[in-house]
């Protein structure tokens, strides 16, 4: 793994601790973020942080939805530098409960250190994360209260719901991109929308995975219409489902996120092909979740996550190949061809191909 020396007025402490809770919190961002140059190294992995902490004050289901959302909105406050992160920490980590992992009860006991971090970016770069946190921590809010098993309205409310999860994730990463290059810049408005659709296309890749994870906790981020079409009812899922038009209704699900990772590659290849740190933080993230649709499509009668992960030696060819040929765009396109062979062919609105 990549390490860097830090030149932030941040303390030495503070940019360690942020180092080893990046590991404790995700292995698979403690190998991709460290790829980016050294610029750029320490904001974004600062923050994924932030949004780590939205994403527990989110999903610890000890929180009721009240407390949900007024510790979502502290968040945005102390991110802005208007609430003080000692507050927010002191008033939240006696509340978290067993369900969040001791990796992320300790993320948000030391929130401080994450946010004099956060505070010593540049005037752009706090801009950026500011309007992501505030943008996730509402629209996360917002959901909460709406978690059904019954799943979600449609496909457009699935692609509002990763919005606010995952596509304005990528529109942070895609302004720091732009902050740090010129030439990047020069490609703004195309990239933001792509950006969005890679953000989805890795979100809905995590959903399929978290199927019957989420469903134990009373939560379903399915779109009803799809399955509708199919003659399937989400109400009628349990785990081992083997009926068709449930796999027929996963199917469609998995191309529609195989085209936003299509997106995905064109966002990367628009990136100019000397900044290969950037691309295989890209191609790597691409590259994995493009094996697990593999996974789900092989298995769709699967009961959990752990049948569909991908294995250590899959993440270590996937990192391999891809960053041997990050460079060379037509190289990259045949391999996206060849791994997603055998899924579905749908465009984003799910209409065959």
């Amino acid at each position: 793994m990549t390490t860097h020396t830090m030149t932030n007025p941040a303390s030495i402490e503070d940019n360690h601790y942020q180092e080893r809770i990046l590991q404790g919190v995700s292995r698979t961002f403690a190998l991709t973020i460290p790829q980016l140059p050294l610029s750029l190294y320490q904001v974004i992995g600062n923050a994924y942080l932030l949004c780590r902490i939205v994403d527990t004050v989110e999903d610890d289901n000890g929180l009721s939805s009240e407390q949900t959302r007024k510790f979502a909105e502290m968040f945005i406050q102390v991110v802005g530098g208007n609430v003080t992160a000692e507050a927010f920490s002191k008033e939240l980590f006696p509340l978290l409960s067993e369900h969040t992992i001791p990796a992320e009860q300790d993320l948000i006991k030391n929130t401080p250190a994450v946010i004099r971090i956060t505070h010593s970016f540049n005037p752009i770069q706090r801009k950026v994360l500011e309007r992501c946190v505030r943008i996730m921590g509402q629209g996360m809010a917002d959901y909460q209260d709406t978690e059904s098993l019954a799943g979600l309205k449609d496909l457009a409310a699935l692609d509002r719901y990763c919005y606010h999860v995952a596509g304005v994730v990528g529109e942070m990463l895609t302004e720091l991109f732009c902050d740090y290059s010129e030439e990047i810049n020069r490609n703004k408005p195309t990239l933001m929308k792509l950006a969005v659709s890679f953000g989805q296309g890795l979100q809905m890749t995590n959903i399929l995975k978290d199927i019957w994870e989420d469903r134990k906790r009373g939560a379903c981020w399915l779109p009803q219409d799809i399955f509708k079409k199919k003659g399937f009812d989400l109400n009628d899922l349990q785990p081992g489902c083997t009926d068709h038009r449930f796999h027929d209704g996963l199917g469609v699900l998995i191309g529609i996120a195989k085209a936003h990772l299509r997106n995905a590659l064109t966002y990367t290849c628009m990136i100019p092909p000397r900044e290969t740190g950037i691309r295989r933080f890209c191609l790597w993230a691409l590259g994995m979740a493009i094996l697990t649709l593999n996974k789900i499509n092989q298995n769709r009668s699967f009961i959990e996550g752990t049948q569909v992960k991908i294995s250590r030696r899959s993440v270590k060819a996937t990192v391999l190949i891809t960053s041997a040929l990050a460079s060379q765009d037509w190289a990259l396109q045949q391999i996206f061809t060849f791994t997603s062979r055998q899924l579905p062919e749908v465009d984003i609105l799910g209409n065959e191909v």
